[in-house]
Order: C-alpha cells, then structure tokens, then sequence
C-alpha cells in the first residue's frame, strides 16, 4: 500500500509521520536560537565530494544553446559549506537534500536523504559533541519528551552521552590493541583469524570495516547514545590531526542502538595536505571502479586562501526522525520512500 493510501485510510499515521515536521522544525529552532545563519548552496554541482566508497548520481546538464556540461547531484554540501567559510561566515548550518547512487534502499538507506550539516570557527570536534547533545535534548523538549522508547530501549535525553576512542573499542569488543589496529599487516591478520574472508588485494580499510561492522557496531548506542572518536588518520580524509598523537584524526561519529547517525570532524584546513589527501581519495575511487571526475580545485583554493580553524559535522535527519518516531527504517519516515517509486528488481 503506498504511503498516501495509508495516510488517507489509517488516519493515526497523519500524527506519526507529522512527528517528523516537528523534529525538523525544532533543529531549524536550535541553530537559529543558537546564532547560526542558515544557508543554502547548490544540489547539482559540477564537482561532488571525493568520498571513495561512495557512488554519485551523474547527469548530463544542457543550456539553451545545447552545449553539454557533466553534472552531479551531490552527495554532501561540504565543499561549498566551507567555501563560504572561506568566504568569512562564522557559523552556519543547513538541512537539505543529498544523493548516493548504489546503495538502493534499506532500513538504514535511501538514494535521496536529508542532510542537516552545521559548522563553527575557532573550535574542535569537542565543541560539536556538545552541540549533538544539546540538540537532541532540544528536539525532544520541543516534543514534550524527556525519554525516547527505540527499538525497545527507552533513552533518557537528560544524560550524559557515552564517549569512547576507535582504539579503546577495538580493545573492549575486538581485543585488538593499537599497534595492531593501525598496522596494515597485523590488522589483516587478525581479521583472517577472526574468520574473515581476506586476500592480498583486500585494503586495510576493508579489513578494519570488516571487525568494525561485526564486532563493534552493534554494540555501540545500546543504552545511551554513544560518541566513538579519534579514528585512524587514514580514514579521516577531511580532517585534521590530532596534535599529541598524529596517527588518529580528530573525528567523530555518534551512534543509537547501532545506528550512525552522525560523522563530525575538526576540519582540516591545510591546502596541501588536503591536496593530497583527495588525489589519494580519487586514485582509491579509481581502483574500486567508481565514477571518476577531478578534485575540486575551488575548494583546494578556497583553503589556500585562509579558513579558520573550524569543526563541523553531517548528520541524517531521516534517521533523527526514526529515533524520535521509534521507527523501524529509514522508509516509516519518509512520506514517499524510493522503494515505492522503484520495485526492487530480484536477483
């Protein structure tokens, strides 16, 4: 039954999913409140950001005179956001459209999401951990909730989340120590004798995603949100290292009952590093087969030309409405979810 047929013959579910108006409305409220301006920059660009393991939706854009441009439905505002940093905005947030082709759709996915990003100057990560508190803590006195019951689990907004390192919880849940974690050889190793399937051509990132979905995920968020933070340098691309140990980068990702929610960095600023970081990023894009277009010398020029030192961060609004509706998937949030407009295809 398609969604419109639902809210016209169960009218209860008009109230569930107006649940998320509210949730959008009270993180437009927080920022505002709080002294952010908001902005809007394009959804159709010519250069996406360079995420490896993302896929891009890529068309093809024509003027009047019929001349052909490559185009692009971005997969995050980022790039543009912190131009206008460059530019000398302070702080500033957005909610708005983003698009990842070849994910298709899932409780946790859908190819056309809602982004809120939001970054500040003159801080860190830390700063920003304490904004994912306080907002949720917003949202839910905007909704008259102290608690939020989640897939079972009832979550007291009034505490303190849970913080702990990449490191710390490849320890706890993988008995992994640091040494080996961040060692190309070690790390495979233990994967394959955890019983992952691995070869000379698997990457360390692709043995650490392996332990990190399995072992450590699932576990994070149980019974209160939880802030797992300082990943390995080499999986921060867009982000700056840390000072007192320059094998980790200072990013962050928050998590409910498994679920990320949200990926926050202190933003790297140099040019050159991040430079080189992206070339890195776009020969790694090339190697998995991915859609392949330049680095965005724009932006590599906007940092060149001085950006603040600043923190900013991406989070799903489709998956804070699942929380805050007690929602089972990404689909009970959205009013007309792709698996609707597209009927999955059998294997």
């Amino acid at each position: 039954m398609k969604t419109w047929e639902q809210l016209r013959d169960q009218p209860s579910l008009r109230d569930h999913y107006a649940t998320r108006s509210h949730v959008v409305k009270a993180i437009r409220d927080f920022f505002w409140q709080k002294g952010f301006l908001e902005v809007e920059t394009p959804q159709l660009v010519n250069l996406p950001s360079m995420e490896p393991n993302l896929e891009v939706f890529e068309t093809d854009l024509r003027d009047n005179y019929k001349h052909s441009y490559r185009a692009f439905l971005t997969s995050s505002p980022e790039f543009a956001m912190k131009k206008l940093l460059a530019g000398g905005y302070k702080n500033i947030f957005q909610i708005c459209k983003s698009y990842r082709n070849e994910e298709g759709w899932s409780s946790r996915h859908n190819p056309e999401f809602t982004i809120l990003e939001w970054y500040r100057t003159d801080s860190d990560y830390t700063a920003i951990m304490q904004d994912c508190e306080q907002m949720f803590r917003f949202i839910g006195k905007a909704l008259g909730k102290t608690k939020v019951l989640f897939h079972g689990v009832e979550y007291d907004l009034t505490q303190k989340w849970e913080r702990i390192s990449v490191a710390e919880a490849f320890q706890l849940y993988s008995e992994i120590d640091t040494d080996t974690l961040l060692s190309h050889d070690l790390l495979k190793k233990a994967a394959e004798q955890k019983g992952y399937s691995l070869d000379d051509e698997n990457t360390w990132e692709e043995a650490f995603n392996q332990i990190f979905l399995n072992e450590i995920e699932p576990h994070l968020g149980r019974t209160k949100p939880t802030i797992l933070y300082d990943y390995p340098v080499a999986m921060a691309s867009l982000s700056r290292r840390k000072k007192d140990d320059p094998r980790f980068a200072e990013r962050f990702e928050f998590y409910i009952a498994g679920l990320e929610l949200g990926n926050a960095f202190s933003e790297l600023t140099d040019w050159q590093e991040q430079l080189a970081r992206l070339e890195a990023d776009r020969a790694e894009k090339e190697i998995l087969g991915r859609t392949l277009y330049d680095v965005d010398r724009d932006f590599i020029d906007a940092l060149e030309s001085g950006v603040e030192d600043c923190a900013g961060i991406a989070v799903g609004v489709d998956r804070v409405a699942m929380f805050f509706m007690n929602a089972d998937t990404i689909q009970d949030t959205l009013f007309f979810p792709a698996i609707e407009m597209w009927k999955p295809k059998e294997e």
